[in-house]
Parts: structure tokens; C-alpha cells; sequence
């Protein structure tokens, strides 16, 4: 390799250095934003309508901001149930919608109505099952999740009606605002005892929960 495609190479492996650098600190200074906004607003991270998994007195409290046509949505809800399982009574999930993908304001709107009928958790996994034939970005089929939503026990004539509801309606409007507030940009966002993850990942998620877990074992009378 002559000097000057040496020096070429050279160049462009800097350019990507230089690159993937600001990508990082892109990402960090976003993460560092969330948080302090977190922090600063804690009350919109918790709302008393949003749906919950695990022991209200849990000291952990994982939040989600979730879009139910989000396909990372999708793969991290099993490790959420582990994370759950795992720590039955430590842990707790609150899911906040984050309504990114076309259509997906309506199916959180069915999903709302099903937790009126008590069929929130099958009506969720069955909607989350069937997610790459219903959520179609440019094209959703709310028909096909209305079906699989029927499958797994809703009433969808009741359903159509009680998606409505002012108080149905208002879940939705009342986490768009805490999102926009919240600086969340995409789903899911995950954050533990209101700190957000310092970068992405599964194993960053399990960690952040097991620290706050270990913090939470470690107080006096624990």
C-alpha cells in the first residue's frame, strides 16, 4: 500500500472513530437529559391509570414507555416477565404507551378497553404474538388485532364502545404529555426507579434492575 491510499484508510477509519464518537455522546447526552428530566418531573414517570405488573409495595419499579407496534417492544417483553419472575416481589412493571407507529393509538385504545373487560395481560400477548401481521408501519390492520384481540377473550363490539370513554381517551392524552415532557423519542425506553438505562441493551436493563434491587435489599430493616 503506496503512502497515499495509506493515508486515505487512515482517514476514513478516523472519520468512523470520529463518527461512532458522536454517536455516543449523542446517546449519553440524551440518557443524561432524560434523567434529570425524570428527576425533575418523577411524577410523570408514574400515573395512577397506567397498567402494572407486580406488587404495588414493590421497591423496584421498572417503567416502560411502550408502543404495541414496536417490534424491540415486542422481543424485550419476555425479558421483562423473567426480570419479573425473578424477582417476584421486589419488582414491579408500569407501562406508560408511547404511540409512535400509525395506528398503534387505536390499539392502545383496545388494549385500554380490555383491561376494562380484565383481559388486559392475554389480550396484550396476544396482540404482541401476532404483531408482524397486524402492524404494518405504513398500513396497520387494526381489523387483524381486532381479531386477535377477540381471540384471546375481548368483547370487541363492547370494546368499540367503551373506547369512547373520556377516561379511556384520557390515559392515551395523558402519556403523550408525559412522554413529549419525559424527552422520550423512541420505545421501548426503559427506566428503573427513574434512572434511564445508560445505553441499550438487555443486559444494561437487567443490570440497572439488580443494582436498585441490591441498593433495596441493603436498607436497614430489609
Amino acid at each position: 500500500m503506496n503512502r497515499r491510499k495509506f493515508a486515505v484508510s487512515l482517514l476514513a477509519l478516523l472519520i468512523l472513530a470520529l463518527f461512532g464518537l458522536g454517536i455516543w455522546s449523542y446517546q449519553q447526552s440524551v440518557k443524561k437529559a432524560q434523567t434529570q428530566a425524570a428527576e425533575q418531573q418523577a411524577d410523570r414517570l408514574v400515573r395512577p391509570h397506567a397498567p402494572a405488573f407486580g406488587p404495588a409495595s414493590a421497591p423496584v419499579t421498572i417503567v416502560e414507555f411502550f408502543d404495541p407496534a414496536c417490534e424491540t417492544c415486542r422481543a424485550f417483553y419476555p425479558i421483562v416477565k423473567d426480570i419479573l419472575r425473578q424477582y417476584p416481589q421486589e419488582v414491579r412493571l408500569v407501562i406508560r404507551y408511547a404511540p409512535f407507529h400509525a395506528g398503534s393509538d387505536q390499539v392502545i385504545q383496545m388494549l385500554e378497553t380490555a383491561r376494562l373487560q380484565d383481559k388486559y395481560q392475554p389480550v396484550l400477548e396476544a396482540l404482541l404474538a401476532s404483531q408482524p401481521q397486524w402492524a404494518d408501519h405504513g398500513q396497520p390492520r387494526i381489523d387483524l388485532a381486532e381479531q386477535q384481540a377477540q381471540r384471546a377473550g375481548l368483547n370487541i363490539e363492547k370494546a368499540k364502545l367503551d373506547a369512547q370513554r373520556a377516561d379511556v381517551q384520557a390515559v392515551l392524552k395523558l402519556d403523550v404529555e408525559d412522554l413529549v415532557a419525559l424527552q422520550i423519542t423512541k420505545t421501548p425506553s426503559f427506566f428503573v426507579n427513574g434512572r434511564a438505562l445508560p445505553s441499550f441493551g438487555e443486559a444494561q436493563l437487567r443490570d440497572l434492575v439488580a443494582d436498585a434491587v441490591a441498593q433495596a435489599r441493603a436498607m436497614p430493616g430489609k
